[in-house]
Protein backbone atom coordinates (compact mmCIF):
# COMPACT_ATOMS: atom_id res chain seq x y z
CA UNK A 1 0.00 0.00 0.00
CA UNK A 2 2.86 2.38 0.83
CA UNK A 3 4.55 1.61 -2.52
CA UNK A 4 1.29 2.42 -4.33
CA UNK A 5 0.98 5.83 -2.64
CA UNK A 6 4.59 6.63 -3.48
CA UNK A 7 3.98 5.75 -7.16
CA UNK A 8 0.96 8.04 -7.35
CA UNK A 9 2.94 10.91 -5.89
CA UNK A 10 5.73 10.40 -8.42
CA UNK A 11 3.25 10.35 -11.29
CA UNK A 12 1.58 13.54 -10.13
CA UNK A 13 4.89 15.27 -9.79
CA UNK A 14 5.90 14.10 -13.26
CA UNK A 15 2.61 15.36 -14.74
CA UNK A 16 3.09 18.77 -13.20
CA UNK A 17 6.59 19.00 -14.51
CA UNK A 18 5.37 17.88 -17.89
CA UNK A 19 2.67 20.54 -17.90
CA UNK A 20 5.14 23.20 -16.98
CA UNK A 21 7.44 22.07 -19.74
CA UNK A 22 4.55 22.16 -22.19
CA UNK A 23 3.65 25.71 -21.24
CA UNK A 24 7.25 26.69 -21.53
CA UNK A 25 7.44 24.96 -24.96
CA UNK A 26 4.36 26.74 -26.18
CA UNK A 27 6.02 29.97 -25.35
CA UNK A 28 9.08 28.90 -27.25
CA UNK A 29 7.30 27.21 -30.11
CA UNK A 30 7.34 29.21 -33.27
CA UNK A 31 5.02 27.02 -35.23
CA UNK A 32 2.18 24.52 -34.84
CA UNK A 33 4.44 21.68 -35.86
CA UNK A 34 6.66 22.16 -32.90
CA UNK A 35 3.65 22.31 -30.58
CA UNK A 36 2.34 19.03 -32.01
CA UNK A 37 5.67 17.33 -31.41
CA UNK A 38 5.68 18.44 -27.81
CA UNK A 39 2.19 17.09 -27.19
CA UNK A 40 3.17 13.72 -28.65
CA UNK A 41 6.23 13.57 -26.45
CA UNK A 42 4.16 14.34 -23.32
CA UNK A 43 1.62 11.70 -24.23
CA UNK A 44 4.33 9.07 -24.65
CA UNK A 45 5.83 10.00 -21.27
CA UNK A 46 2.41 9.68 -19.56
CA UNK A 47 1.90 6.26 -21.05
CA UNK A 48 5.30 5.12 -19.78
CA UNK A 49 4.45 6.35 -16.25
CA UNK A 50 1.06 4.60 -16.22
CA UNK A 51 2.63 1.39 -17.37
CA UNK A 52 5.20 1.62 -14.62
CA UNK A 53 2.45 2.22 -12.01
CA UNK A 54 0.45 -0.78 -13.21
CA UNK A 55 3.54 -2.99 -12.97
CA UNK A 56 4.25 -1.85 -9.41
CA UNK A 57 0.62 -2.43 -8.33
CA UNK A 58 0.61 -5.93 -9.78
CA UNK A 59 3.87 -6.78 -8.00
CA UNK A 60 2.57 -5.52 -4.60
CA UNK A 61 -0.68 -7.48 -4.98
CA UNK A 62 1.31 -10.67 -5.40
CA UNK A 63 3.27 -9.88 -2.20
CA UNK A 64 0.02 -9.28 -0.24
CA UNK A 65 -1.38 -12.58 -1.33
CA UNK A 66 1.77 -14.35 -0.16
CA UNK A 67 1.47 -12.71 3.29
CA UNK A 68 -2.18 -13.72 3.51
CA UNK A 69 -1.34 -17.29 2.70
CA UNK A 70 1.36 -17.34 5.41
CA UNK A 71 -1.09 -15.98 8.00
CA UNK A 72 -3.65 -18.63 7.14
CA UNK A 73 -1.07 -21.38 7.50
CA UNK A 74 -0.02 -20.04 10.95
CA UNK A 75 -3.67 -19.88 12.08
CA UNK A 76 -4.24 -23.47 11.02
CA UNK A 77 -1.09 -24.58 12.87
CA UNK A 78 -2.15 -22.78 16.09
CA UNK A 79 -5.64 -24.30 15.96
CA UNK A 80 -4.16 -27.72 15.59
CA UNK A 81 -1.77 -27.06 18.49
CA UNK A 82 -4.66 -25.81 20.70
CA UNK A 83 -6.71 -28.92 20.01
CA UNK A 84 -3.73 -31.07 20.80
CA UNK A 85 -3.06 -29.26 24.13
CA UNK A 86 -6.73 -29.44 25.07
CA UNK A 87 -6.73 -33.15 24.54
CA UNK A 88 -3.56 -33.49 26.63
CA UNK A 89 -5.13 -31.37 29.43
CA UNK A 90 -8.21 -33.60 29.53
CA UNK A 91 -6.01 -36.69 29.65
CA UNK A 92 -3.95 -35.16 32.50
CA UNK A 93 -7.13 -34.31 34.47
CA UNK A 94 -8.27 -37.88 34.19
CA UNK A 95 -4.84 -39.16 35.22
CA UNK A 96 -4.72 -36.75 38.18
CA UNK A 97 -8.17 -37.84 39.39
CA UNK A 98 -7.09 -41.46 39.12
CA UNK A 99 -3.93 -40.77 41.11
CA UNK A 100 -5.90 -38.97 43.83
CA UNK A 101 -8.25 -41.89 44.07
CA UNK A 102 -5.30 -44.25 44.28
CA UNK A 103 -3.85 -42.06 47.07
CA UNK A 104 -7.09 -42.14 49.03
CA UNK A 105 -7.32 -45.87 48.64
CA UNK A 106 -3.73 -46.25 49.78
CA UNK A 107 -4.23 -44.00 52.80
CA UNK A 108 -7.35 -45.73 53.99
CA UNK A 109 -7.95 -44.83 57.68
CA UNK A 110 -4.72 -42.82 57.78
CA UNK A 111 -6.67 -39.81 56.48
CA UNK A 112 -8.74 -39.79 59.66
CA UNK A 113 -5.54 -39.86 61.67
CA UNK A 114 -4.35 -36.70 59.91
CA UNK A 115 -7.58 -34.88 60.75
CA UNK A 116 -7.54 -35.99 64.37
CA UNK A 117 -3.88 -35.03 64.76
CA UNK A 118 -4.42 -31.60 63.24
CA UNK A 119 -7.46 -30.94 65.43
CA UNK A 120 -5.70 -32.07 68.59
CA UNK A 121 -2.64 -29.97 67.71
CA UNK A 122 -4.75 -26.85 67.09
CA UNK A 123 -6.57 -27.28 70.41
CA UNK A 124 -3.31 -27.87 72.23
CA UNK A 125 -1.73 -24.78 70.70
CA UNK A 126 -4.62 -22.64 71.94
CA UNK A 127 -4.28 -24.01 75.46
CA UNK A 128 -0.49 -23.91 75.67
CA UNK A 129 0.02 -20.50 74.04
CA UNK A 130 -2.19 -18.79 76.65
CA UNK A 131 -0.91 -20.84 79.61
CA UNK A 132 1.32 -19.09 82.13
CA UNK A 133 3.58 -22.13 81.96
CA UNK A 134 4.75 -20.72 78.61
CA UNK A 135 6.15 -17.75 80.54
CA UNK A 136 8.69 -20.18 82.01
CA UNK A 137 9.01 -22.41 78.93
CA UNK A 138 8.50 -20.23 75.83
CA UNK A 139 8.20 -21.62 72.30
CA UNK A 140 6.48 -24.88 73.26
CA UNK A 141 3.83 -24.46 70.58
CA UNK A 142 6.24 -24.15 67.63
CA UNK A 143 6.45 -27.91 67.03
CA UNK A 144 2.68 -28.27 67.31
CA UNK A 145 2.11 -25.63 64.62
CA UNK A 146 3.88 -27.94 62.15
CA UNK A 147 1.40 -30.73 62.93
CA UNK A 148 -1.60 -28.38 62.76
CA UNK A 149 -0.61 -27.13 59.29
CA UNK A 150 0.60 -30.47 57.86
CA UNK A 151 -1.27 -32.18 55.02
CA UNK A 152 0.52 -35.51 55.29
CA UNK A 153 0.41 -38.17 57.97
CA UNK A 154 2.35 -36.98 61.07
CA UNK A 155 5.41 -38.93 62.09
CA UNK A 156 5.80 -40.84 65.33
CA UNK A 157 8.13 -38.14 66.67
CA UNK A 158 5.57 -35.42 65.96
CA UNK A 159 2.80 -37.39 67.69
CA UNK A 160 5.10 -37.84 70.68
CA UNK A 161 5.60 -34.07 70.85
CA UNK A 162 1.82 -33.69 70.97
CA UNK A 163 1.24 -35.89 73.99
CA UNK A 164 4.43 -34.64 75.66
CA UNK A 165 3.01 -31.11 75.46
CA UNK A 166 -0.16 -32.22 77.27
CA UNK A 167 1.84 -34.21 79.81
CA UNK A 168 4.09 -31.21 80.56
CA UNK A 169 1.08 -28.95 81.02
CA UNK A 170 -0.53 -31.44 83.42
CA UNK A 171 2.66 -31.87 85.41
CA UNK A 172 3.40 -28.14 85.70
CA UNK A 173 -0.18 -27.36 86.76
CA UNK A 174 0.53 -28.92 90.16
CA UNK A 175 3.80 -27.12 90.85
CA UNK A 176 4.75 -23.89 92.59
CA UNK A 177 7.98 -22.77 90.91
CA UNK A 178 10.14 -19.66 91.17
CA UNK A 179 12.09 -18.75 88.03
CA UNK A 180 14.01 -15.76 86.73
CA UNK A 181 12.53 -13.81 83.83
CA UNK A 182 12.24 -10.35 82.29
CA UNK A 183 9.16 -8.42 83.40
CA UNK A 184 7.67 -5.54 81.39
CA UNK A 185 6.48 -2.85 83.81
CA UNK A 186 3.60 -0.42 83.31
CA UNK A 187 5.93 2.40 82.22
CA UNK A 188 7.28 0.21 79.39
CA UNK A 189 10.64 -0.53 81.02
CA UNK A 190 11.93 -4.07 81.44
CA UNK A 191 13.24 -5.48 84.71
CA UNK A 192 14.76 -8.86 85.44
CA UNK A 193 13.35 -10.38 88.64
CA UNK A 194 12.30 -13.63 90.27
CA UNK A 195 8.73 -14.66 89.41
CA UNK A 196 6.75 -17.32 91.25
CA UNK A 197 4.30 -19.41 89.23
CA UNK A 198 1.35 -20.90 91.12
CA UNK A 199 0.50 -23.89 88.92
CA UNK A 200 -1.38 -22.66 85.87
CA UNK A 201 -3.31 -20.04 87.83
CA UNK A 202 -1.24 -16.98 88.74
CA UNK A 203 2.16 -15.30 88.56
CA UNK A 204 3.38 -13.27 91.56
CA UNK A 205 6.49 -11.21 92.20
CA UNK A 206 7.48 -8.74 94.93
CA UNK A 207 4.03 -8.71 96.51
CA UNK A 208 2.07 -8.16 93.26
CA UNK A 209 0.10 -10.22 90.77
CA UNK A 210 1.24 -10.51 87.14
CA UNK A 211 -0.29 -11.74 83.90
CA UNK A 212 1.25 -13.48 80.90
CA UNK A 213 0.58 -11.70 77.59
CA UNK A 214 0.72 -14.51 75.04
CA UNK A 215 0.51 -12.14 72.06
CA UNK A 216 3.65 -10.25 73.08
CA UNK A 217 5.10 -13.21 75.03
CA UNK A 218 5.74 -10.93 78.00
CA UNK A 219 5.07 -11.01 81.75
CA UNK A 220 3.18 -7.85 82.64
CA UNK A 221 1.75 -6.48 85.91
CA UNK A 222 -1.95 -5.90 86.33
CA UNK A 223 -3.19 -2.42 85.50
CA UNK A 224 -4.58 -2.26 89.02
CA UNK A 225 -3.68 -4.60 91.84
CA UNK A 226 -6.39 -6.22 94.01
CA UNK A 227 -7.32 -5.03 97.50
CA UNK A 228 -4.67 -4.73 100.19
CA UNK A 229 -5.86 -7.77 102.12
CA UNK A 230 -5.29 -9.88 98.99
CA UNK A 231 -1.82 -8.45 98.38
CA UNK A 232 -0.95 -9.10 102.04
CA UNK A 233 -1.28 -12.83 101.42
CA UNK A 234 1.12 -12.54 98.47
CA UNK A 235 3.79 -10.92 100.63
CA UNK A 236 3.32 -13.53 103.35
CA UNK A 237 3.49 -16.33 100.78
CA UNK A 238 6.76 -15.05 99.30
CA UNK A 239 8.33 -14.68 102.75
CA UNK A 240 7.46 -18.25 103.73
CA UNK A 241 10.37 -20.64 103.21
CA UNK A 242 8.95 -23.82 104.77
CA UNK A 243 5.51 -25.16 105.54
CA UNK A 244 2.26 -23.84 104.10
CA UNK A 245 0.84 -20.37 103.61
CA UNK A 246 -2.57 -19.27 102.30
CA UNK A 247 -2.80 -17.39 99.04
CA UNK A 248 -5.62 -16.08 96.87
CA UNK A 249 -5.52 -17.60 93.38
CA UNK A 250 -7.61 -16.99 90.28
CA UNK A 251 -9.18 -20.27 89.15
CA UNK A 252 -10.06 -18.62 85.82
CA UNK A 253 -6.34 -18.24 85.05
CA UNK A 254 -6.22 -14.46 85.32
CA UNK A 255 -9.62 -13.55 83.90
CA UNK A 256 -11.12 -12.67 87.29
CA UNK A 257 -8.10 -10.52 88.13
CA UNK A 258 -8.47 -8.69 84.82
CA UNK A 259 -12.13 -8.05 85.57
CA UNK A 260 -11.20 -6.82 89.04
CA UNK A 261 -8.95 -4.18 87.47
CA UNK A 262 -12.03 -2.74 85.73
CA UNK A 263 -13.93 -2.45 89.01
CA UNK A 264 -14.33 1.14 90.14
CA UNK A 265 -12.65 2.14 93.40
CA UNK A 266 -14.35 4.15 96.14
CA UNK A 267 -12.62 7.29 94.88
CA UNK A 268 -13.81 6.72 91.33
CA UNK A 269 -17.35 6.04 92.54
CA UNK A 270 -17.25 9.25 94.56
CA UNK A 271 -16.24 11.30 91.52
CA UNK A 272 -19.12 9.77 89.56
CA UNK A 273 -21.42 11.90 91.71
CA UNK A 274 -20.30 14.98 89.81
CA UNK A 275 -21.05 18.51 90.95
CA UNK A 276 -23.97 17.51 93.13
CA UNK A 277 -21.78 15.02 94.95
CA UNK A 278 -19.17 17.70 95.61
CA UNK A 279 -21.83 20.04 97.02
CA UNK A 280 -23.04 17.30 99.38
CA UNK A 281 -19.44 16.75 100.49
CA UNK A 282 -19.04 20.46 101.20
CA UNK A 283 -22.24 20.42 103.27
CA UNK A 284 -20.95 17.44 105.25
CA UNK A 285 -17.55 19.06 105.87
CA UNK A 286 -19.12 22.37 106.93
CA UNK A 287 -21.48 20.56 109.29
CA UNK A 288 -18.61 18.62 110.87
CA UNK A 289 -16.50 21.77 111.24
CA UNK A 290 -19.35 23.55 113.00
CA UNK A 291 -19.94 20.50 115.19
CA UNK A 292 -16.25 20.32 116.14
CA UNK A 293 -16.21 24.02 116.92
CA UNK A 294 -19.30 23.68 119.11
CA UNK A 295 -17.88 20.62 120.87
CA UNK A 296 -14.78 22.60 121.77
CA UNK A 297 -16.53 25.82 122.81
CA UNK A 298 -19.28 24.06 124.77
CA UNK A 299 -16.71 21.80 126.42
CA UNK A 300 -14.66 24.81 127.51
CA UNK A 301 -17.80 26.59 128.68
CA UNK A 302 -18.93 23.56 130.67
CA UNK A 303 -15.51 23.25 132.33
CA UNK A 304 -15.56 26.91 133.33
CA UNK A 305 -19.08 26.59 134.73
CA UNK A 306 -18.11 23.55 136.81
CA UNK A 307 -15.20 25.50 138.19
CA UNK A 308 -17.55 28.43 138.92
CA UNK A 309 -19.93 26.16 140.85
CA UNK A 310 -17.11 25.46 143.25
CA UNK A 311 -16.59 29.19 143.84
CA UNK A 312 -19.96 30.94 143.62
CA UNK A 313 -18.87 33.71 145.95
CA UNK A 314 -16.48 35.14 143.33
CA UNK A 315 -18.33 35.24 139.98
CA UNK A 316 -16.28 35.63 136.76
CA UNK A 317 -17.20 37.35 133.51
CA UNK A 318 -15.48 34.57 131.52
CA UNK A 319 -18.33 32.06 131.80
CA UNK A 320 -22.11 32.19 131.52
CA UNK A 321 -22.78 31.07 135.09
CA UNK A 322 -20.40 33.68 136.46
CA UNK A 323 -22.24 36.40 134.59
CA UNK A 324 -25.56 35.13 135.98
CA UNK A 325 -24.19 35.18 139.53
CA UNK A 326 -22.87 38.65 138.95
CA UNK A 327 -26.35 39.84 138.00
CA UNK A 328 -27.61 38.37 141.26
CA UNK A 329 -24.95 40.16 143.25
CA UNK A 330 -25.84 43.44 141.55
CA UNK A 331 -29.54 43.00 142.39
CA UNK A 332 -29.49 41.46 145.88
CA UNK A 333 -31.64 44.26 147.27
CA UNK A 334 -34.34 43.85 144.62
CA UNK A 335 -37.54 42.01 145.33
CA UNK A 336 -38.04 38.43 144.18
CA UNK A 337 -40.01 39.22 141.03
CA UNK A 338 -37.54 41.81 139.79
CA UNK A 339 -34.62 39.52 140.57
CA UNK A 340 -36.28 36.70 138.67
CA UNK A 341 -36.82 38.95 135.67
CA UNK A 342 -33.21 40.11 135.79
CA UNK A 343 -31.93 36.54 135.89
CA UNK A 344 -34.25 35.46 133.04
CA UNK A 345 -32.99 38.38 130.99
CA UNK A 346 -29.39 37.37 131.65
CA UNK A 347 -30.12 33.76 130.67
CA UNK A 348 -31.79 34.93 127.45
CA UNK A 349 -28.64 36.89 126.61
CA UNK A 350 -26.50 33.78 127.09
CA UNK A 351 -28.77 31.33 125.22
CA UNK A 352 -28.13 32.59 121.61
CA UNK A 353 -24.38 32.33 122.07
CA UNK A 354 -24.72 28.80 123.44
CA UNK A 355 -27.16 27.64 120.72
CA UNK A 356 -25.40 29.38 117.81
CA UNK A 357 -24.50 26.99 114.97
CA UNK A 358 -26.60 24.10 116.28
CA UNK A 359 -29.49 24.83 113.93
CA UNK A 360 -27.09 25.14 110.98
CA UNK A 361 -26.04 21.54 111.53
CA UNK A 362 -29.69 20.54 111.55
CA UNK A 363 -30.35 22.43 108.32
CA UNK A 364 -27.36 20.81 106.59
CA UNK A 365 -28.59 17.39 107.73
CA UNK A 366 -31.94 18.12 106.10
CA UNK A 367 -30.41 19.54 102.89
CA UNK A 368 -28.05 16.60 102.22
CA UNK A 369 -30.69 13.98 101.23
CA UNK A 370 -32.53 16.60 99.17
CA UNK A 371 -29.30 17.27 97.25
CA UNK A 372 -28.99 13.52 96.76
CA UNK A 373 -32.50 13.47 95.31
CA UNK A 374 -31.54 16.34 93.02
CA UNK A 375 -28.56 14.35 91.76
CA UNK A 376 -30.84 11.37 91.14
CA UNK A 377 -33.18 13.47 89.02
CA UNK A 378 -30.29 15.04 87.08
CA UNK A 379 -28.77 11.60 86.44
CA UNK A 380 -32.05 10.14 85.19
CA UNK A 381 -32.57 13.12 82.89
CA UNK A 382 -29.12 12.48 81.41
CA UNK A 383 -29.96 8.79 81.04
CA UNK A 384 -33.11 9.49 79.06
CA UNK A 385 -31.24 11.97 76.88
CA UNK A 386 -28.66 9.28 76.08
CA UNK A 387 -31.44 6.84 75.23
CA UNK A 388 -33.03 9.43 72.93
CA UNK A 389 -29.77 10.11 71.10
CA UNK A 390 -28.11 6.68 70.98
CA UNK A 391 -30.83 4.18 71.83
CA UNK A 392 -30.47 1.30 74.26
CA UNK A 393 -27.98 -0.77 72.26
CA UNK A 394 -24.93 0.13 74.38
CA UNK A 395 -25.53 0.15 78.17
CA UNK A 396 -22.15 1.81 78.76
CA UNK A 397 -23.48 5.07 77.32
CA UNK A 398 -26.14 5.22 80.04
CA UNK A 399 -23.93 3.87 82.83
CA UNK A 400 -22.36 7.24 83.65
CA UNK A 401 -25.66 9.05 84.28
CA UNK A 402 -27.13 6.09 86.18
CA UNK A 403 -24.02 6.00 88.37
CA UNK A 404 -24.42 9.69 89.08
CA UNK A 405 -28.05 9.17 90.11
CA UNK A 406 -27.21 6.34 92.49
CA UNK A 407 -24.00 7.81 93.90
CA UNK A 408 -25.57 11.18 94.72
CA UNK A 409 -28.43 9.44 96.51
CA UNK A 410 -25.97 7.42 98.56
CA UNK A 411 -23.85 10.50 99.30
CA UNK A 412 -26.91 12.42 100.48
CA UNK A 413 -27.84 9.67 102.93
CA UNK A 414 -24.23 9.20 104.03
CA UNK A 415 -23.96 12.92 104.79
CA UNK A 416 -27.37 13.21 106.49
CA UNK A 417 -27.00 10.33 108.96
CA UNK A 418 -23.82 11.53 110.75
CA UNK A 419 -25.00 15.15 110.66
CA UNK A 420 -28.25 14.17 112.42
CA UNK A 421 -26.28 12.26 115.03
CA UNK A 422 -23.81 15.10 115.54
CA UNK A 423 -26.64 17.62 115.78
CA UNK A 424 -28.31 15.57 118.48
CA UNK A 425 -25.08 15.41 120.52
CA UNK A 426 -24.29 19.11 120.15
CA UNK A 427 -27.88 20.14 120.88
CA UNK A 428 -28.00 17.98 124.04
CA UNK A 429 -24.75 19.51 125.30
CA UNK A 430 -26.02 23.03 124.64
CA UNK A 431 -29.29 22.22 126.40
CA UNK A 432 -27.36 20.83 129.38
CA UNK A 433 -25.53 24.13 129.76
CA UNK A 434 -28.75 26.15 129.49
CA UNK A 435 -30.33 23.75 131.96
CA UNK A 436 -27.54 24.44 134.47
CA UNK A 437 -28.12 28.17 134.08
CA UNK A 438 -31.86 27.77 134.58
CA UNK A 439 -31.28 25.52 137.56
CA UNK A 440 -28.87 27.93 139.23
CA UNK A 441 -31.13 30.91 138.50
CA UNK A 442 -34.13 29.12 140.02
CA UNK A 443 -32.02 28.24 143.08
CA UNK A 444 -30.91 31.85 143.48
CA UNK A 445 -34.50 33.10 143.23
CA UNK A 446 -35.70 30.55 145.78
CA UNK A 447 -32.91 31.41 148.23
CA UNK A 448 -33.57 35.12 147.78
CA UNK A 449 -37.30 34.61 148.44
CA UNK A 450 -36.53 32.70 151.66
CA UNK A 451 -34.31 35.51 152.84
CA UNK A 452 -37.04 38.05 152.17
CA UNK A 453 -39.54 36.04 154.16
Amino acid sequence: MNKLVKSLLVAAAFSLSAGASSAYAQDEAKSLDQLLELVKENRAASQRINAQREAEFTSERADKQALLNDAKRQLANEKARGERLQAEFAENEIALANKEQELQNALGTLGEIVGVARGAASETIGRIATSIVSAQYPGREDVLETIAEAKEVPTIAELEELWLAWLTEMKESGKVVTFNSDVTLLDGSTENRDVTRIGVFNLISQGEYFNYNDAAEEIQPLGRQPEDYVLATVEAFEETETGYEGLYIDPARGQILNLATQKATLEERYHQGGTVGYVITVALIVGFLIAIYKFITLGIEGAKMRAQLKNTANPSDKNALGRILKVYQENKTADTENLELKLDEAILRETPRIDSGVNIIKILAAIAPLLGLLGTVVGMIGTFQSITLFGTGDPKIMAGDISMALVTTALGLIAALPLILVHAIVASRAKSIVHVLDEQAAGIVAAHAEKKE
